[in-house]
This record gives structure tokens, C-alpha cells and sequence, in this order.
């Protein structure tokens, strides 16, 4: 290949590794800037949930139609498409005049979102051959991991500076850039859907089947005290699994099937994404709840949140490319395995740092090992999964990849808020008997705690009222040491949960893995 090939492939992945950034950066940047929305909109944080839940329910679930496309009609056309559908919705999202139409412009952004990460991997991996394509794998993992992790250093700087309609403008030259270099630098791959019809039927029930399960955990997560049981819950989620499941035996039964189910009885496929569901359950997951420890219990400000976290996220950049070329002459399986295993004594490390006076001082060891699990693991996974990938797979490999990490994330989410809520009740109800005050107002109290739950707890424990009773310091600290016990366990379970991905990685992924490992015929 000669060097000016060699130059148009790196502008490429530059062009790529923009709109992956982008689209995953979207998940999490809104996260900060919903108080000023609050304010702006004149509207309640409930209300904003859709800002946020739009935005991850569309991406998860148009993540594999997205892939499915992409494999039939040429990957750079959709990721083109979905790119300039991404810069439009950034900017509509900039302009909404009500909160209705900024839902909506966060739908249309999701789509656009799903289209460019579901493709990325795998225009990486036909854009790039041998050793070039685990370092370009590699970079490509870095950004993911980088743009997981910095929603709230870039979001905090930009709310705070240009307001929070700059959140989504900042999408759009960028895109335009990503858009021209796409066109000009990026390769196609070869249409597979010339001989073959869309599977519409698997598209609609895997629509329907993803988006009733994340929307049940969603409504979970909303309403923590609501008992699995309860229909408005149950009747989600199961119904969302009985939908997958027809969609398993319609895929099994027609000719040209959205996804072939028989990926997924290769064991080194299995691993990988159980790898992706342990990145999101464990990892991106935690984020969320380490922000808030930072901001609300700690004091630091959005800002001084996002640049302690460079702790986690700059390892991204420094390992990306490193962990590419060694996975070119190291076995990519027991990288991960150890890798997730220094992730696990990360979090370990968190949970016993966890103090009423904790401060960034006592966390920032185990903030690094997370940040060099990330760093490691998300580029080496990128690369094994591709491995032994045939190339009308490669697109669809990439979109359940992403969606195990992103229905990870959810789950996580949903569980390690349901772990902190009950450890934080139950540490109430045995702990503030023992104040001092009478008994309507310690039960009045108690109630508000509880229903607001360990985030909120917080403004509730140190609201001015509060402050001037003489009961309030007691008060404080058995409401600190609440919320302290709830982040322990939620440390130590997404240290249990990163543990178990890395045992399953051991025992499932290969060392190396070549197409004609797998017993499929190529399309003809």
C-alpha cells in the first residue's frame, strides 16, 4: 500500500472516530446540564427524564437495525446518512423552543448516534488489514472509552460558559467535518443485500423486544420502591423477553434473517460480549454514581467532577494504541482477563476508601486501576471481536457489541441504584432512632429521606430549614454514613461484576481466532 493510501486510511479513522465520540459523548454529557435546562424550561427534573431516556431507549434499540443496514447496503452510506441525521438533530436539539420538541430531537439524535458506533468497528476493520488494523481497533477503542468518560468534564465547561443549548451545537461543526472526511476518505465495503430482503419482521420484534425490556428497567430505576412484581414493571420486562423470543424462532426459520443466531454458539463471541456486558455494568455504570458522590456529597462542581475523573478516562488515550499493537503480538484474551481483574481491585480499593470525609485524595488509587481496565480492555475488545468475523458480519458483530455494552450500562445502572437505595433505607431505619427530636418530626423526616432516595438526600440533610434545628449536625452525619454505606456496596458490586467478566472471558474467548475457524459459508 502506498503512503498516500496509507494517509487517507488514518484520515478515515479520524473521520470515524469523530462521529463514535459524538454519538457516545450525547449519553452522558446531558447529564450535567439538566439543572439549567430545569431552569430554562421552567419545568421538574421528572420531566427531563425523557431528555435522557429518549436518547438511550432509541440508541439501544436501533443499534442492530443499524448494524443489519449497514452489512446489506455498504456501512460508509449509513454511517454517512446517520451522521449528517446526528448534526441535524444536534442542532435542532440547540434551537428547541419546548421541551416536547428537544425529546423528539433527542430520539432522531439517537438514531443517528446508533448508526455511526454500530458501523465504526467494522468500517475500522475493512478499512485496515494486519497489524494496522489492531492499532486502528486500538485508537478506536480509546475514543469510546475517552468519550464514555468525559461527559461531565465537557458538558460542565460548556454549560457553564456558553449555557446548555451549547451541548449540542458543539455537534455540529465537528459533524460537518466528520461528513466532508467520510465522503473523501473513507472506503466502502461491499453490499451484501443485493441477493437478499430486509428481514422487516426481525427488525420490528427486535425493536419492540429491546425497547419494552430497557424501558421496563427505565421505569424500575424511576421508581425504585415499585416491587418487580408490579405490573407496570413485570409486565414490561417479561414481555419484552417473550418478544425476544420470537424473534430468536422467526430468525431461526427465514431465509435471509436480520441476525444469524448461530454467532452466537461460538464461545469466543460469548465471551466478548459478556466482556461488553461487564464493561456497562460495571464500569459506565459506576460513572454515574461516582459523579454524584463527587458533586453532591463531596462539593466539587461539574468542572472539578470532570477533571478528577481524567484520572479514569485519560488512560483511554495513553492505552488505546498500546493495548493495539500488543494484541498484534500478545494473546488479546488473557489482556482483558487481567485487565478486568486490576478494574476489580479498582473498585474494591473505592469501597474501602469510602468515608464521611472521604475526598479526591483517598479515591484516586482506585480511580486509576478503573481507568486502566478501561483503557485496556475496550480497544482489545474491539479487535477480538472482529476476529473470525466473516465480512457480512462484521457490521452486526459491532452493533451487538455496542448493545451489550449499552443494555450493561442500563442494567447496571437500574441495579446498583437499587442496591444503594436499600442500603441507604436500611442504614436509616437502623441509625436515626438515635437522634434526639421528637418523634413526628423524626418520622417526617425519614419518610422525605427515604422517598428522596441517596442522591437527593443530601439537599434534604443540609436544607437551610434543616440547618437551624439543633438535631441537624446528628442528622447530617447519619445521612453522610447512609449514603456512604449504599456506595460501598455499590463499589464492591461493580467490583463483583468486572470480576465475573473476566472469569467468564478466561473461560470462553480464544486465543486467536480466524474466519475459517467458524463453520459458516461465506455469501455468495
Amino acid at each position: 500500500m502506498d503512503k498516500q493510501s496509507k494517509s487517507k486510511q488514518w484520515i478515515a479513522l479520524l473521520a470515524m472516530g469523530l462521529g463514535v465520540f459524538m454519538g457516545l459523548l450525547d449519553v452522558t454529557v446531558v447529564n450535567v446540564a439538566l439543572p439549567t435546562m430545569a431552569r430554562g424550561f421552567n419545568t421538574t427534573f421528572t420531566n427531563l427524564q425523557w431528555v435522557l431516556n429518549a436518547y438511550t431507549l432509541v440508541y439501544a434499540v436501533t443499534l442492530m437495525i443499524m448494524s443489519k443496514l449497514g452489512d446489506m447496503y455498504g456501512r460508509k452510506k449509513v454511517f454517512l446518512g446517520s451522521l449528517i441525521l446526528f448534526v441535524i438533530a444536534s442542532a435542532i436539539n440547540g434551537m428547541a423552543p419546548s421541551l416536547f420538541i428537544l425529546d423528539i430531537g433527542r430520539g432522531i439524535q439517537a438514531i443517528g448516534g446508533a448508526g455511526m458506533m454500530s458501523l465504526s468497528m467494522a468500517l475500522v476493520a475493512s478499512n485496515f488489514e494486519g497489524k494496522q488494523r489492531g492499532l486502528a481497533l486500538g485508537i478506536l477503542g480509546s475514543i469510546i472509552g475517552v468519550s464514555s468518560a468525559s461527559g461531565p468534564l465537557i458538558g460542565g465547561y460548556l454549560v457553564e460558559h456558553f449555557g446548555w443549548p451549547a451541548i449540542f451545537y458543539v455537534n455540529v461543526p465537528f459533524g460537518i467535518i466528520a461528513v466532508i472526511l467520510t465522503i473523501f476518505y473513507v472506503a466502502e465495503t461491499p453490499s451484501y443485500g443485493k441477493n437478499h430482503k430486509i428481514d422487516l419482521v426481525g427488525m420490528i420484534l427486535s425493536a419492540i423486544g429491546l425497547f419494552a425490556i430497557i424501558y421496563g428497567l427505565i421505569v424500575k430505576e424511576s421508581h425504585p420502591h415499585w416491587s418487580w412484581l408490579d405490573f407496570r414493571v413485570s409486565g414490561l420486562l417479561i414481555g419484552g423477553v417473550i418478544v425476544m423470543v420470537i424473534f430468536v424462532l422467526v430468525e431461526l426459520r427465514v431465509e435471509d434473517p436480520m441476525m444469524d443466531i448461530k454467532m452466537f454458539k461460538r464461545p469466543h463471541f460469548l465471551g466478548t460480549i459478556a466482556v461488553a456486558f461487564a464493561l456497562g455494568a460495571g464500569i459506565y455504570a459506576y460513572n454515574a454514581f461516582l459523579t454524584a458522590l463527587m458533586q453532591n456529597y463531596i462539593g466539587y462542581s461539574a468542572v472539578q467532577t470532570g477533571v478528577r475523573q481524567l484520572t479514569i478516562s485519560a488512560w483511554s488515550l495513553i492505552l488505546g494504541p498500546v493495548a493495539g499493537i500488543l494484541s498484534a503480538r500478545y494473546s488479546k484474551k488473557w489482556m482483558i482477563v487481567v485487565s478486568l481483574l486490576i478494574g476489580g481491585l479498582g473498585f474494591f480499593s473505592m469501597a474501602k476508601a469510602i468515608s464521611p470525609t472521604v475526598s479526591f485524595v483517598e479515591l484516586w488509587p482506585g480511580m486509576v486501576l478503573m481507568g486502566l481496565a478501561n483503557g485496556m480492555v475496550n480497544p482489545l475488545l474491539n479487535t477480538a471481536g472482529m476476529e473470525g468475523a466473516l465480512p457480512n458480519e462484521m457490521g452486526m458483530v459491532s452493533g451487538l457489541l455496542n448493545v451489550f455494552r449499552q443494555f450493561g450500562t442500563t442494567v447496571g445502572v437500574v441495579g446498583l441504584g437499587l442496591i444503594q437505595d436499600a442500603q441507604f433505607e436500611n442504614y436509616l431505619n437502623a441509625n436515626l432512632h438515635h437522634i434526639s427530636m421528637p418523634t413526628q418530626a423524626l418520622n417526617g423526616i425519614k419518610e422525605a429521606l427515604i422517598n428522596a432516595g441517596p442522591f437527593s438526600g443530601h439537599s434534604i440533610a443540609f436544607s437551610s430549614r434543616i440547618e437551624k434545628a439543633p438535631f441537624a449536625h446528628a442528622l447530617q452525619q447519619v445521612v453522610i454514613k447512609a449514603y456512604d454505606n449504599g456506595m460501598a456496596a455499590v463499589a464492591i458490586t461493580s467490583g463483583v461484576i468486572v470480576v465475573l467478566g473476566a472469569i467468564g472471558a478466561a473461560f470462553l474467548m480464544r486465543n486467536r481466532m480466524a474466519t475459517q475457524d467458524i463453520e459458516l459459508k461465506q455469501p455468495k
